[in-house]
């Protein structure tokens, strides 16, 4: 229909816009690579501040433990760690097939480092890898005025459902794999940390959801 090719065409170029003024953005020249052993206590404080409380800091000690990241990266400044962002197994399911991808989140971006292109920064090269290693697609839930600009749409458009009830245009997703998501439609699933962990239930963490760290 029209308006999904408008809406379409509007995210892409909300796309192009964010990586124009990408380094602009940015104050101080920002690397990102991927999470080491020794980053691990710093990406627990940058949470709980990111945050204000402990339960995605928790979520993400819980995911790590239980062998559950598909991929994890930091943002460094000057050698100091401010910010991550954290990818976890998802999966698509119908009465008939399943499809293997990706779930955001947490990602998180030290307060004072924030409004800084550091969220970008780390969104765009973690797609750039998933879509190196063929992940098919990416859910997230979240604000819904952040994660358009990144290709996100709401994944109730392509007739995917979230297995929590959460608000529609907030659970979004993002194909990078058009051909293996052809006619895939069905019930999203997360790790079972994130319904397990204390307060990290979806619609609390969806609104405990700090501001957009862009």
């Amino acid at each position: 229909p029209h308006w999904h090719r408008d809406r379409h065409r509007k995210n892409l170029a909300l796309v192009q816009a964010g990586l124009c003024a990408l380094e602009q953005m940015t104050k101080q020249p920002v690397r990102i690579r991927h999470e080491g052993p020794r980053d691990i206590d710093a990406i627990g404080q940058i949470n709980d501040m990111a945050f204000a409380g402990p339960a995605e800091g928790q979520l993400v000690t819980a995911l790590r433990e239980n062998d559950a990241v598909l991929l994890s990266l930091v943002a460094l400044c000057e050698d100091r760690l401010v910010g991550h962002i954290l990818y976890t197994p998802a999966s698509i399911e119908s009465k008939t097939m399943a499809v293997d991808g990706a779930a955001l989140g947490p990602m998180a971006v030290h307060p004072e480092f924030q409004r800084r292109g550091i969220g970008t920064r780390l969104i765009h090269t973690a797609t750039r890898f998933l879509r190196q290693s063929h992940c098919p697609f990416v859910i997230v839930l979240g604000h819904p005025e952040y994660y358009p600009r990144f290709g996100f749409e709401p994944a109730g458009d392509s007739g995917i459902a979230c297995e929590w009830e959460v608000p529609y245009e907030a659970f979004m997703l993002l194909i990078l794999d058009s051909a293996k998501m052809k006619d895939v439609s069905g019930i999203a699933r997360y790790r079972p940390e994130f319904s397990s962990v204390p307060d990290t239930a979806p619609l609390t963490a969806q609104a405990r959801q700090p501001q957009p760290p862009k």
